[in-house]
């Protein structure tokens, strides 16, 4: 028997990445959405989250697609009401608000599944292992991406709370808490702001043991999602988001890439047991980058 579950938000990572990793799974039933404009074939689809609540009674999870300032609401409403609940990355606009919903669903019995789809990646776990109880030397996060093309004229990532080049930097900063076997903390970081606008588009940053990151929204051609970690033992490499692995320049095969089914299966045995799975570690270093970084004014940024 498969699981109901709504998508709120049908925008385009839900079309893209949610729609089909909820089709192809054998445990869940994409039964409604909700979006001011969006649809999926063949789904029930509405306009407003509280008729959704009060008239599919039989729909037990809901997973989050929204920009993160008004998700804590809808989070929020969908715990009231009994409903498990995923949020997309990053989880929330503030930390606080993450940890309010958490202490809400721990209070309703119900998951809440802080989701961050890049530490699914295929190259992710095996290079953790490989990693652990070695000595860091330094490294290398270079993380920069066409703006225009993931987010095509969406003007809310610009805006208070939309944390600007921190929205994919995020994945970058999941990865990283993930995989190093000692924690860090940031030193020093440049914010780089358009002239007119409200968060940053770039942004340097140095954190301990000789960790750098590059930042960038401003990219053409070519994407580069990369980071690099220098042991005693040896130099790991992820490439392409954490889909490829090396250790010392050679390539590790860590089996197939399945970075959204992951998160499905993962919430699926969160359920299961009645855990709730809320890291805010990568919002940690944006929230410590935006209080730390020295603001330095570009170039207005226009779609």
């Amino acid at each position: 028997m498969t699981t109901p579950i709504c998508l709120v938000g049908i925008g385009k990572i839900a079309v893209d990445q949610h729609v089909p990793a909820i089709n192809a799974s054998a445990d869940w039933t994409l039964a409604a959405t909700v979006s001011r404009s969006g649809t999926v074939d063949g789904v029930p689809a509405f306009d407003n989250f509280d008729h959704m609540l009060a008239e599919r009674p039989d729909i037990s999870v809901v997973s989050l697609c929204l920009p993160p300032v008004p998700r804590f609401d809808y989070a929020a409403k969908a715990i009231a009401a009994g409903r498990h609940v995923m949020l997309e990355k990053p989880p929330g606009a503030t930390l606080a608000e993450v940890q309010i919903l958490q202490a809400m669903a721990q209070d309703a019995g119900v998951t809440l599944f802080a989701t961050w789809h890049s530490r699914m990646a295929k190259g992710v776990a095996p290079a953790k292992a490989w990693l652990a109880g070695k000595t860091i030397t330094g490294g290398q996060i270079t993380w920069k991406e066409d703006v225009r093309r993931w987010h095509p004229g969406q003007d809310w990532v610009f805006e208070p709370g939309g944390m600007g080049v921190f929205d994919p930097g995020s994945n970058a900063l999941s990865i990283m808490t993930e995989i190093l076997p000692v924690p860090v903390f940031l030193q020093k970081a440049t914010l780089e702001f358009p002239a007119n606008r409200d968060t940053p588009i770039a942004a340097q940053m140095q954190w301990s043991h000789n960790v750098k990151g590059d930042f960038d929204w401003r990219q053409e051609g070519p994407q580069s999602w990369d980071i690099t970690i220098a042991t005693t033992a040896g130099t790991l490499t992820l490439h392409d988001g954490g889909a490829r692995l090396l250790i010392d320049g050679v390539e590790q095969h860590a089996g197939p890439d399945r970075e959204y089914p992951a998160l499905y299966d993962r919430m699926v045995d969160l359920i299961r047991t009645g855990a709730c799975d809320v890291d805010l570690a990568p919002m940690v270093h944006v929230a410590d980058a935006l209080t730390l970084g020295k603001r330095v004014t570009v170039a207005p940024f226009a779609f």
